[in-house]
């Protein structure tokens, strides 16, 4: 059985947080026993935005593989690091790879954003979800800004308490969306 919720690490830098934060929030899921799996940008073929794109859409047997997750997913936490103001670049390709305009159209997402300023992606959210919307997905109201985050991740867990609070009342509201 696969699972339901999908956690897609939306970036593809070496050394980011972003994986890091993703595994922390499928933890979070599975001690609630909620079945989940990490959707890495990272593991993207190298040439997909050459081979996988327009014209040579579904002939990456590679890409093809992230399409199968994407269909059979039902629920996606996004978690974004902002980068330049907006989500990473690598997350629109990635969508614009995908078979549309139905992969994630009825679908549901939640949304955490990442910084290392003050604003925990505020933006990068807020671009993204406009993405969705378009896309057809139906994103839930809460999005988590985790600011700093280099300050407040440590030894594989949030030190930050409201941090905690708002992703621990993410996972509720999510299990039940």
């Amino acid at each position: 059985m696969n699972p339901k919720i999908t956690i897609i690490s939306s970036t593809n830098r070496s050394k980011a947080l972003t994986k890091t934060i993703s595994v922390y929030y499928q933890k979070l899921l599975e001690a609630k026993n909620i079945p989940t799996q990490i959707l890495d940008l990272s593991g993207l073929p190298q040439d997909f935005v050459y081979s996988a794109l327009y014209e040579n859409s579904g002939k990456n047997t590679s890409f093809n593989a992230y399409q199968k997750i994407v269909d059979e997913g039902e629920k996606f936490i996004f978690i974004i690091p902002e980068y330049n103001g907006s989500f990473p670049g690598v997350l629109k390709t990635f969508v614009d790879g995908l078979r549309y305009p139905d992969s994630f159209q009825g679908k549901k997402a939640a949304l955490v954003g990442l910084s290392a300023g003050i604003q925990g992606g505020a933006l990068a959210l807020s671009h993204w979800n406009d993405i969705l919307s378009y896309l057809g997905t139906d994103v839930m109201g809460l999005r988590v800004k985790l600011y700093q985050i280099q300050n407040h991740f440590k030894e594989g867990k949030i030190t930050h308490p409201i941090f905690q609070e708002l992703l621990e009342q993410q996972v509720e509201k999510f299990i039940k969306f």
